[in-house]
């Protein structure tokens, strides 16, 4: 599998990320049945999670997909706490979100 094909995979696994997050704060949310499919959920996406992640480090080096993975995943988390959880989207969050994401995108320009 080529390296952009593992970028995509990189990508996709730091959504599921983000899935499995979104998973736990709704299983926090939820009782009785509903909160067990939410950690159905949960265990699903943590699994494709690091499936994909596996796979992307066959050819990305380790530290900077498992810094892209991690960064997409807070991002992503903090984005669906702003939208689906009403959390504060003040300036200093939203300036820090910003250089994380400046962040994984300059790792992804550096990285051969």
């Amino acid at each position: 599998m080529g390296i952009d094909m593992n970028w995509l995979l990189l990508i996709v696994a730091g959504l599921f990320e983000v899935g499995f997050t979104t998973c736990l704060g709704k299983a926090r949310e939820a009782s009785g049945a509903a909160s067990t499919w939410w950690l159905i959920g949960f265990f699903a996406c943590l699994a494709i999670s690091m499936f994909l992640l596996y796979r992307a480090v066959q050819t990305l080096p380790i530290g900077t997909a498992y810094a892209v993975w991690t960064g997409i995943g807070a991002a992503g988390t903090v984005l669906v706490g702003i939208l689906l959880f009403k959390e504060p989207a003040d300036f200093w969050r939203m300036l820090f979100l910003f250089t994380l994401i400046a962040s994984i995108v300059g790792l992804k320009v550096v990285t051969r």
